[in-house]
């Protein structure tokens, strides 16, 4: 199963985002989507599984959950937008971590893109960055990945290069 994971989108959603989620068998958005035009949009190229972010929209937050925990062939995965990262979580991720025990544990919110194992947990922590043009990142990014038997496996970095504006 390939994933297609992204964050901070903030309304915009180009082709060059389209074209490598057309390659995956499930899009995962953790956040800060911006408009239900992106939603729509995500949804019409495959199934979706989404948080709401905090630029988002009260229609976006009646469409979407603040976190989504779930199991994708054999991995237990939690997804949240604002998380923080080990060693420094927030509350509320701590209490994600602490009931769900997640084997991958996603937020976006710092348009930093970060992958790395939590030493105190085991699980491994993604944030893909950001996908979209707002924010202060200087390079757009989104992650890629394919989840079977149990494992995380073929992790790839996707820059789109500088963002605009």
């Amino acid at each position: 199963m390939k994933i297609g994971l992204l964050s901070d989108t903030h309304s915009y959603m180009g082709e060059e985002i389209i074209d490598i989620l057309k390659e995956c068998d499930e899009i995962w958005h953790a956040g800060d989507i911006g408009s239900m035009e992106v939603l729509t949009a995500l949804e019409s190229i495959g199934p979706v599984r989404a948080v709401y972010g905090n630029i988002d929209d009260h229609r976006i937050r009646a469409a979407l959950p603040e976190d989504q925990v779930f199991t994708l062939n054999g991995v237990q995965v939690a997804m949240t937008h604002i998380g923080g990262y080990p060693n420094t979580y927030n509350a509320h991720a701590r209490g994600l971590l602490l009931n769900h025990q997640p084997q991958l544990f996603i937020c976006g919110h710092s348009h930093i893109l970060k992958v790395m194992k939590d030493q105190k947990t085991g699980h491994l922590h993604m944030n893909p960055g950001a996908a979209g043009h707002h924010g202060f990142h200087i390079i757009r990014t989104m992650l890629t990945f394919n989840i079977q038997n149990d494992k995380i496996e073929d992790l790839a970095v996707v820059e789109f290069g500088r963002r605009g504006r």
